[in-house]
């Protein structure tokens, strides 16, 4: 794996900048398609936002500032064109987000990309069922594994903050989990 230091300046300079960006798609394409994926819950959608995620980040190289890790930077962008994405298509359709969460979850098992058993339905649902930003926090904590510090970043939003919406999540999957299998 490259170090993040000397990818950094090779997609600074010109003349080096193509093939450290197609090698950076190499290195975070899949976490951050499965980040995406939880949030927008369709593979198509998925692949869609990854696509908008990527030019994104191409056209603002310039802008990183390196005041974070370079991963972290990337993970705000495709968290909040993931975010973008929903609030937009939600707009059109004029309908409420928890609907459109609903209704993905729903047609979850026929996706032909979703391999889960019925535990995983029932925990994709309960994920579902939650608040946006409590998604995002367990989304990245749970099933990413990512250190708080990093989500504070990622979010903008103070650690304390961030545990205090991961406890409540992880309450009201156990007390949805329970639910649905009693």
């Amino acid at each position: 794996m490259t170090d993040e230091t000397v990818l950094i300046e090779q997609l600074i300079n010109v003349q080096t900048r193509e093939k450290a960006f197609r090698e950076l798609i190499s290195l975070y394409k899949e976490r951050l398609y499965w980040h995406v994926r939880k949030i927008v819950i369709s593979h198509d959608d998925a692949d869609d936002v990854l696509q908008n995620t990527f030019i994104k980040i191409y056209k603002n190289l310039g802008k990183f500032k390196q005041e974070s890790k370079l991963f972290s930077w990337m993970y705000r962008i495709a968290t909040n064109e993931a975010i973008t994405f929903i609030n937009k298509r939600n707009k059109e359709r004029k309908v409420d987000i928890s609907e459109v969460q609903e209704h993905l979850v729903s047609t979850l098992e026929s996706d032909i990309h979703f391999s889960g058993e019925e535990i995983q339905k029932i925990l994709q649902e309960a994920v579902a069922s939650l608040p946006q930003k409590q998604q995002l926090v367990f989304n990245m904590k749970y099933f990413d594994n990512i250190k708080y510090t990093q989500i504070s970043e990622i979010l903008g939003t103070s650690v304390g903050a961030l545990k205090a919406s991961y406890f409540h999540a992880v309450k009201k999957i156990e007390s949805y989990i329970k639910k649905q299998l009693n």
